[in-house]
């Protein structure tokens, strides 16, 4: 294991040299962004009987997550 390797796993910081991790951090963002907002919403609304304004809330959460998720991605150069 060379010197940089082991400062990346040592250092507590996420680590994006695996595949699976990179793959796994795309899907939860597309997750977030067009899954989350509307499904999300209609799951919590009709099955979990919560309130409008609180699924619509959870919903606009959701999608800035995934917003800001896509952004991180963007910078560290994972998405192009």
């Amino acid at each position: 294991m060379s010197k940089e390797n082991q400062q990346a796993a040592t250092s507590g910081k996420l680590s994006l040299n695996s595949r699976f991790l990179k793959l796994l951090l795309v899907i939860l963002a597309a997750f977030l962004v067009f899954v989350g907002p509307t499904y999300g919403v209609y799951v919590l609304l009709h099955a979990v009987h919560v309130r409008f304004f609180v699924s619509e809330g959870l919903g606009i959460i959701s999608f800035g997550a995934g917003l800001a998720l896509v952004w991180f991605l963007i910078r560290k150069k994972i998405i192009s």
